[in-house]
């Protein structure tokens, strides 16, 4: 698919939906958290996403509460 057709697309997408505002970037944050989510490692997330710094990627890597409460429930030991 080239960049233009892409484009094309998301502005469809966009127009459909009635969103105004939105960058495809701004969808970034929700790829890598949800690559983690399905169990990639760093090194997978972090090719696939474009990142050569752990801290670029942890910036954008956001964990759902539901995900995390239970890696750090204290109860269970």
């Amino acid at each position: 698919m080239f960049a233009s057709s892409l484009e094309q697309a998301w502005r469809r997408l966009l127009a459909r939906s009635n969103v105004k505002v939105l960058r495809f970037h701004d969808l970034r944050p929700e790829g890598v958290s949800r690559l983690f989510e399905r169990g990639l490692n760093v090194i997978e997330v972090s090719t696939i996403s474009g990142h050569n710094e752990l801290r670029m990627l942890r910036r954008y890597a956001h964990l759902r509460a539901a995900r995390a409460c239970p890696l750090v429930d204290w109860r269970t030991g």
